[in-house]
């Protein structure tokens, strides 16, 4: 779309936009100069490109918007494979999309959640990722809260009241505050008052079996869901508040038949307040969804051949499937697209590179380190030829620190690399070395399990943990770009000093006495430190989670 300025203001318009872009030049000028130790003309471009030019926050619009949450084994990962390949392609690198199973698939439509009695309210909430729909048609019911049972046997008596009616199944919180909040506002005997009920809470719903009911509402099992179903219930109500304002977890449902939705801990806590003092709440839902059965799930591979050693690999590493409570915005697309941009700055100022470059973007690592495990089951010669994996999975905030993962002479080399980098860089990011093996919390652990060096990368917290990891609020907006383009221009350094390494990084382990004083999981850590051994790919959902 063209758009013709005429008159006055439009002129000042012009002008101003024209005084913007020269003063972004200027600012852009001075963080493209660089403090390098020494001369490196392909060092000094990345960093120019990095800081110049970057794409971060265009491929971000794009990626978290438009193609939005990729959740496992759905249509919209797919399209974000596809447009991936289609960057590769614009970008002169190979690419391609590699099949590694199948996921059981899911679509996600509208999610339309009302109380209707005593009162209207349209509530906050969502349906829980591969929960079934109601065919697009209003289901109505009345709430009951699941009681507390001597035994498993006492529910299953119970089950009957539950059916038709959808039963409320997580804890009521005394409070939506946050206890930052409590511990800044209120009286030291109102806040110990407030600490008191939410420990009473915990213990009343605390524990693997909940409320005594023999089933577990965990991540990864959720078998409660799928026995109330079965006794006939109208739905399942859940929510899992963050100690944050607004934030609730959004994971999934093994559900088949009775739709599974998240409510916010406000709206939660009325529904349950209602249920508990009988004053008859009835609620609406309407929800549109298809469960799709098993689907093609594909780690999605950009490449740039080794014209030396194209035996040998620098691999960047993120992981490219999401939840889908809101965007997967840095979980993990903010690693997602630090390693999309930082292979762009390679593919643009080193597009011939030593060793072979490979960005992966790796499917279902919320289920086990699918893709990532699948990969390395499928190509032993990049484990074997592996110089240095660079993983990033902790949210959108500024690089700090670089783990060597218990390899001293990976540290070695490490701090060669980080010795060249511009100070801007290097005065902010500190090497943990030997450091210690990932031991599965994110995709490095697949690589690290065979001995390999795989380093992770940690930042700035940003409250990940709090506001955005598996929330409603994983969203464009949470996006630190400055960090982000921060952190693609770092990587691209790293790898093209990886690749460029006259000799190859061996694969002596540290001891645990070595790893412990550095944070490491050895005898510090109060036992006997083993390295993480390898776990096998599930190449398909588990036929019980079907």
């Amino acid at each position: 779309m063209s758009v013709t300025f005429s008159g006055a203001a439009p002129r000042a318009a012009r002008y101003l936009g024209l005084l913007s872009l020269a003063l972004g030049a200027g600012a852009a000028s001075a963080q493209t100069a660089g403090t390098f130790p020494s001369p490196d003309p392909t060092l000094s471009r990345i960093w120019s490109m990095g800081m110049d030019s970057s794409q971060v926050q265009r491929l971000g619009q794009v990626l978290l918007d438009s193609l939005g949450p990729r959740l496992t084994g759905t249509a919209r990962q797919k399209m974000a494979n596809d447009w991936l390949l289609s960057l590769y392609k614009q970008w002169g690198a190979e690419g391609r999309n590699e099949q590694i199973g199948t996921w059981r698939g899911w679509r996600r439509g509208h999610s339309h959640i009302d109380l209707i009695e005593p009162r209207v309210r349209s509530l906050e909430g969502t349906m829980l990722a591969w929960s079934p729909g109601t065919k697009s048609k209003d289901v109505t019911a009345n709430t009951v809260i699941l009681p507390r049972f001597a035994d498993s046997t006492e529910f299953v008596k119970w089950l009957p009241q539950a059916k038709g009616k959808f039963v409320l199944v997580s804890a009521p919180q005394p409070t939506c505050r946050p206890t930052e909040n409590w511990t800044t506002h209120a009286t030291p005997a109102s806040k110990a008052r407030m600490d008191s009920l939410r420990a009473e809470v915990g213990r009343e719903w605390g524990g693997t079996s909940v409320r005594g009911t023999g089933y577990s509402n965990a991540l990864g099992t959720g078998s409660l869901g799928v026995r109330l179903e079965e006794g006939g219930v109208a739905g399942v109500i859940s929510s899992r508040p963050k100690n944050a304002w607004g934030t609730i977890d959004v994971f999934e449902s093994y559900n088949t038949k009775a739709p599974a939705i998240a409510l916010s801990c406000e709206d939660y806590g009325l529904v349950f307040r209602l249920t508990e003092n009988n004053q008859a709440p009835k609620m609406r839902l309407n929800l549109d969804a298809d469960v799709l059965g098993e689907q093609p799930i594909f780690n999605t591979i950009g490449m740039l051949k080794g014209t030396e050693k194209p035996d040998e690999y620098v691999v960047l590493s993120a992981h490219f499937d999401s939840f889908d409570g809101g965007s997967g915005a840095t979980d993990n697309g903010t690693g997602s697209l630090t390693m999309l941009e930082a292979f762009r700055l390679l593919a643009k100022a080193y597009p011939k590179p030593k060793r072979t470059i490979l960005v992966g973007h790796w499917t279902a690592e919320e289920h086990g380190l699918v893709g990532s495990r699948a990969f390395s089951e499928d190509h032993p010669e990049v484990v074997a030829g592996l110089q240095a994996l660079f993983n990033q999975d902790n949210g959108t905030g500024r690089i700090q620190g670089v783990n060597a993962g218990g390899l001293p002479n990976a540290g070695v080399h490490l701090r060669e690399w980080l010795g060249k980098l511009p100070t801007e860089v290097s005065s902010g990011l500190t090497p943990r070395i030997p450091g210690s093996p990932s031991g599965g919390g994110s995709d490095d652990a697949s690589f690290a399990c065979h001995g390999a060096p795989a380093f992770g990368l940690g930042g700035v917290s940003w409250d990940y943990g709090t506001y955005t990891w598996h929330t409603n609020r994983d969203t464009y907006d949470k996006v630190v770009f400055d960090d982000l383009k921060h952190n693609a221009t770092v990587v691209a350094m790293l790898a093209y000093l990886a690749s460029e390494d006259p000799t190859k990084i061996t694969r002596e382990r540290a001891t645990a006495a070595e790893m412990a004083p550095r944070g490491g999981q050895g005898a510090a850590g109060g036992g006997t430190f083993a390295w993480p051994t390898c776990q096998k790919a599930p190449r398909k959902t588990n036929p019980r989670l079907r």
